[in-house]
């Protein structure tokens, strides 16, 4: 072989290295929003922070949980609005002009027939809309003396799964509360989903209990943030993830022949 075709190999190689890593390498950004009473407030901040995430690199944006409104039951009913509607057409012009892949946190939904949702809306980086998740666990609790909050009050529960694909990977989406439930996850990992996504808006008395506990026992906490309106990212690398999974084992170890976990009903 000759010094200019061994030399042509070898750039094609590097080229082909670069290619396969732009691919199982990128930049997730998580925003979290000061939310107003003022619905379009709201939404003008969501849209400012996207567009700051994707001057950082940011393929992927996620905002939180009910971002456009207030986390109350009593909120619920008034902000709520149909999709496609105000909050989602401003995502979807933000996921467009900023060329990301959105998980638009949550909305309160309603729906044709009257029925309230907590929903996260996706967005292409074309500005279309991917899919909605339905929280499917509904936020019930009653801590004595210290919280009660009953999101089934006012809302109804979702009923399906909601994966969505990317050129990097396959997304799972859940809300919030639906972390608790491990079920849901070893769900996702079976349809081959690589990232998982929880926007939340959780509370200061479980929240700071439980919160960072739950994503630990699914990772490595790389990122955080105070209390403060912000944007945290994280270079996603699937390659290391791979790898990590691939010293443990567990999947290939799980006794199917024992126990497993189905889904009833697919979405």
């Amino acid at each position: 072989m000759s010094l200019l075709a061994k030399t042509m190999s070898s750039k094609y190689n590097e080229l082909a290295i670069e290619a396969e890593r732009a691919f199982t390498e990128f930049r997730l950004a998580v925003v979290q929003l000061h939310v107003t009473k003022v619905k379009a407030d709201n939404l003008s901040r969501a849209r400012g922070l996207i567009k700051e995430a994707a001057a950082q690199g940011a393929k992927v944006v996620v905002l939180p949980e009910c971002f456009n409104s207030p986390y109350g039951t009593g909120f619920f009913p008034e902000y709520a609005e149909k999709i496609p509607g105000e909050s989602s057409q401003v995502l979807s012009e933000a996921a467009k002009e900023s060329q990301v892949y959105l998980v638009g946190g949550s909305i309160p939904e309603e729906d044709d027939g009257g029925k309230l949702y907590n929903t996260c809306p996706v967005f292409g980086p074309d500005g279309s809309l991917v899919l909605k998740h339905r929280k499917i666990h509904l936020f019930d609790i009653d801590v004595p003396g210290k919280i009660r909050f009953q999101e089934s009050e006012t809302l109804s529960p979702g009923s399906n799964l909601s994966v969505f694909d990317t050129p990097y990977c396959r997304v799972g989406v859940g809300i919030c509360y639906d972390m608790r439930f491990a079920e849901l996850a070893q769900l996702y990992s079976k349809k081959g989903c690589q990232l998982l996504v929880y926007p939340g808006a959780f509370n200061m008395t479980t929240g700071p209990a439980h919160w960072e506990l739950l994503q630990r026992g699914r990772g490595e906490v790389i990122c955080k943030a105070g209390t403060e309106e912000t944007v945290v990212y994280a270079d996603i690398d699937l390659q290391y993830l791979a790898d990590v999974r691939q010293q443990i084992p567990i999947t290939a170890q799980r006794r199917s022949d024992l126990y497993t976990v189905n889904a009833v009903q697919e979405g």
